[in-house]
């Protein structure tokens, strides 16, 4: 082996004074095929020594030619042929897996078992959202590793990383994940089904989920989940009705809402600011001012974690799409409504002419005005 490794070394040298790129590929090539082809009987001295020289070579092509794509594509060919070898030569494998093209780096950052903790937290930090995608395909991922991915806070890593079932996840990392989750129904779906999400997360994101987010939760629920992911939903679900029905004092919302009234303040911005800022009593009495009804007509439908009752008084008062969506979602104390119920809600608000909006709220003043017949319980 000294022979053949003195001619290894001959022939690099040769061709790195040759100032051509093509002699150093070919070299790169050919040390590659040597190595591959007794990989699994060389001595740690005999790895160095192929580490050596075909790191020299890869820095010389990147140097001189990677540009070229005769140059990218054969340091693709070494990356694709090193990646499984659990031999491979670590200064290479760390070399091609910080090269800023994901072609060359993807094979190593998805397979190579050469790289180690330190080197992945390194590549997290410092590389793009393609070689963060490479590495969160990986089989096997520490909590160390995947805080890191998550820290760049892509919203792909995340999906990547929750659908692998050998990436560990911290809970600062599903913190980070349930957070992105708020706002796209299919990262939440994916989280509330890994097995190791803690049960109080798991709440948490079954509190901050629409109706449709945790009814296919339970059609992708595996068996092993199935109840547990049921009866938190019919916890939390139990406890917003709670919450959203608790009682309530109107007293001192009343009193600021006539002032305004009186003093020419009362219109669709002050309300958008009391909904905004989830003012919940200031905004029901608003609501029903600007719409012309009564605080116990507007409260039942608030109360509902249906939509549909709310959109009429909104439309019947003139506001907006924007104010509308407040509304709704003052409804709940944290959290808000995902995008698919939003748009479903958006829908039917275009539908509801003013005429036919204002007509419905009448029906329910008189309704709620009259008093209830004997054995009737009052609302």
């Amino acid at each position: 082996m000294l022979n053949a490794g003195q001619g290894i070394v001959d022939e690099v040298e040769a061709a790195i004074r040759a100032g051509s790129a093509e002699k150093c590929i070919e070299a790169a090539k050919r040390v590659t095929g040597l190595f591959l082809a007794s990989a699994g009987s060389f001595n740690s001295e005999q790895v160095e020594l192929f580490d050596n020289v075909l790191e020299r070579l890869v820095k010389t092509i990147e140097l001189r030619a990677l540009a070229d794509i005769s140059a990218r594509m054969a340091l693709t060919d070494i990356s694709e042929q090193l990646a499984p070898v659990t031999q491979a030569p670590p200064a290479i494998i760390r070399r091609l897996a910080g090269n800023d093209e994901i072609r060359i780096a993807r094979p190593i950052l998805q397979e190579s078992s050469r790289l180690n903790t330190e080197d992945l937290v390194e590549i997290a930090k410092t590389k793009s959202e393609l070689h963060l995608l490479a590495v969160a395909g990986r089989w096997w991922l520490k909590e160390v590793v995947t805080d890191a991915l998550l820290a760049r806070r892509f919203a792909s890593v995340s999906h990547r990383l929750v659908s692998n079932p050998g990436a560990k996840v911290s809970a600062d990392g599903f913190a980070i994940i349930l957070a992105q989750a708020e706002h796209d129904p299919v990262l939440a779906v994916q989280t509330g089904i890994r097995a190791d999400l803690p049960p109080e997360l798991r709440v948490q994101l079954l509190h901050d989920a629409t109706e449709e987010v945790r009814s296919r939760l339970l059609q992708h629920a595996p068996a092993h989940l199935f109840e547990e992911i049921r009866h938190a939903i019919a916890g939390v679900v139990a406890g917003v009705e709670r919450e959203m029905s608790r009682a309530r004092d109107f007293t001192a919302a009343r009193r600021h809402i006539a002032r305004l009234k009186g003093s020419g303040e009362l219109n669709e911005a002050a309300l958008l600011g009391f909904a905004r800022q989830r003012m919940y009593e200031e905004t029901i009495a608003a609501l029903a001012e600007l719409a012309q009804a009564s605080i116990e007509v507007i409260r039942p439908l608030m109360q509902s974690l249906r939509s549909e009752g709310l959109l009429v008084p909104c439309r019947a008062a003139g506001l907006s799409w924007e104010t509308t969506a407040a509304v709704m979602e003052c409804r709940y104390s944290t959290g808000s409504m995902g995008p698919v119920e939003l748009a479903n809600a958006k829908s039917q608000f275009t539908r509801i002419t003013h005429a036919n909006a204002d007509r419905m709220l009448r029906f329910w003043q008189v309704r709620a005005s009259q008093p209830p017949k004997p054995g009737e319980r009052s609302r």
